[in-house]
């Protein structure tokens, strides 16, 4: 049989079709503590345009991605460090690699029939491992199309330090929107000022030759993923909310941000009682929250940790742009012990998250900035408790808005980046009504143990 191993085709680098006009920004506590991850690896599975053979496809991409760098230069240039120790991008022109594979004897079908997530996609990156730090001397980001048999798939891979999620999507619907040929007046035009509370004096001092990732990236691990459908979420929501879900009655929000502040008021005799409405994500999060505890087979007095990426943009007063370019996030951890997360219900481990979402106003957020300046440091990204979990990306980001001119993808997947026993990704379903897929990764054991967990496969579906 043949190999389903991609063969690189060819490989060079992209340049931007215009000069840059910005010279070098500096990397903000935000950016700083990721030079220690890897490159964030994304990417989307198409079926093959039938309009275009090979031939014209990739110079079509190539074409569009120079004119894209253009209006992202950071992502055309390379980290420098200067005298003092601040770490900035260059935005010198430099280039992004561009790799031309091909893996025919691989269909669609293949990769996305398997319960587990397919192996051959972490061969669809390139810069595999790479941590970010090496920006210096290579490459901030490097894009990999692999023709398929009938379909391909389009990775990128980008520097953790220079993008976070919010801005990488942007990136990747600004490239699709050049190559079909969209008006500009639907572009989301990136925001480089560098003149937020994120900018800090202080200096993040790495060791000789940079930072190394904080997790051991050859722990046996499975991935799968897992989707929630809309009813299944408004159901959960309900029941996070104590209140009886019927269908087609329940009218609930799906992800909108304004839910976490949304109060409901109920009369308690003379008395009014405030309780906090919980969000359809942290109803999913506390629902995986309490399964994965079980799963893990936990002592009682075992302290465990649910840490969630926030977007600090909207947060901020002033709030920074949208669509400001680099990363804006802040992990927040959120601890009990797997006594509480199991012995309480559904809604008491929401409201644990809830309420630290909530708090994580502009107060907050700036005493995360000086508690960093006190202490700089890289993010220890892992789990060497055995006992937390990390959430990361987001069902609100627009990832399958990805229409190249040939429709939109038919799935989202990411490489083998950033991965560790309790790492989970929350992508937005493909139909756009709400559903929600997580990208969850268990150690072996407890993979098995989520899969049989009565209570978290009665809302979740194994993605075929």
């Amino acid at each position: 049989m043949p190999s389903s191993a991609p063969t690189l085709v060819s490989k060079c680098t992209i340049f931007p079709d215009q000069k840059s006009s910005l010279s070098k920004l500096k990397l903000s506590v935000s950016d700083l503590p990721m030079l220690s991850c890897h490159y964030i690896q994304k990417g989307c599975l198409f079926t093959q345009p039938t309009s275009l053979s090979s031939n014209q496809l990739i110079p079509l991409l190539k074409s569009a991605l120079s004119r894209t760098l253009s209006l992202f230069p950071p992502l055309a240039g390379r980290l420098t460090t200067d005298s003092h120790g601040y770490v900035y991008i260059s935005c010198n022109d430099a280039g992004v690699h561009f790799l031309h594979a091909a893996a025919p004897a691989l269909n669609v079908l293949d990769l996305l029939s398997p319960l587990d997530v397919h192996k051959s996609f972490r061969e669809f990156f390139t810069f595999d491992r790479k941590v970010s730090y090496s920006g210096h001397y290579s490459p901030i980001m490097a894009v990999q199309v692999t023709e398929l048999a009938d379909g391909f798939f389009i990775g990128i891979s980008v520097n953790h330090a220079v993008t976070d999620g919010t801005s990488f999507w942007n990136f990747f619907n600004t490239f699709a929107q050049e190559c079909r040929g969209a008006s500009k007046s639907i572009r989301n035009v990136p925001d480089f000022r560098r003149d937020s509370v994120l900018i800090s004096d202080a200096v993040l001092r790495l060791p000789e030759g940079g930072p190394k990732v904080t997790f051991n990236a050859d722990a046996p691990i499975r991935e799968r993923i897992f989707s929630f459908s809309r009813e299944a979420i408004q159901k959960l929501k309900a029941r996070a909310n104590n209140r009886k879900w019927t269908e087609g009655v329940n009218s609930v929000e799906l992800l909108r941000k304004k839910s976490n502040d949304n109060l409901l008021q109920k009369d308690n005799g003379n008395e009014t009682v405030t309780t906090v409405e919980i969000s359809s994500f942290q109803s999913v999060c506390a629902l995986l929250w309490r399964a994965v505890t079980r799963a893990r087979k936990l002592p009682a007095s075992k302290t465990t940790t649910f840490r969630m990426a926030v977007n600090c943009r909207h947060r901020l007063e002033p709030k920074l742009e949208p669509f400001y370019f680099g990363n804006a996030i802040q992990s927040i951890p959120t601890f009990a012990t797997a006594a509480d997360v199991l012995s309480h219900d559904l809604r008491w481990c929401a409201e644990q998250l809830n309420k630290n979402v909530r708090a994580h106003n502009d107060a907050t957020v700036r005493q995360f900035v000086k508690d960093w300046e006190s202490n700089p440091r890289c993010f220890p990204l892992g789990n060497p408790d055995g006992a937390s979990i990390t959430m990361g990306s987001s069902p609100r980001f627009p990832m399958y808005d990805n229409d190249f001119g040939w429709g939109r993808p038919l799935a989202v997947r990411s490489g083998g980046a950033n991965k560790f026993d309790g790492k989970i990704s929350a992508f937005p379903g493909r139909d756009g009504s709400g559903t929600v897929d997580l990208e969850v990764v268990l150690a072996p054991e407890t993979m098995a143990g989520l899969e049989s967990d009565p209570e978290f496969m009665m809302y979740a579906t194994g993605q075929l």
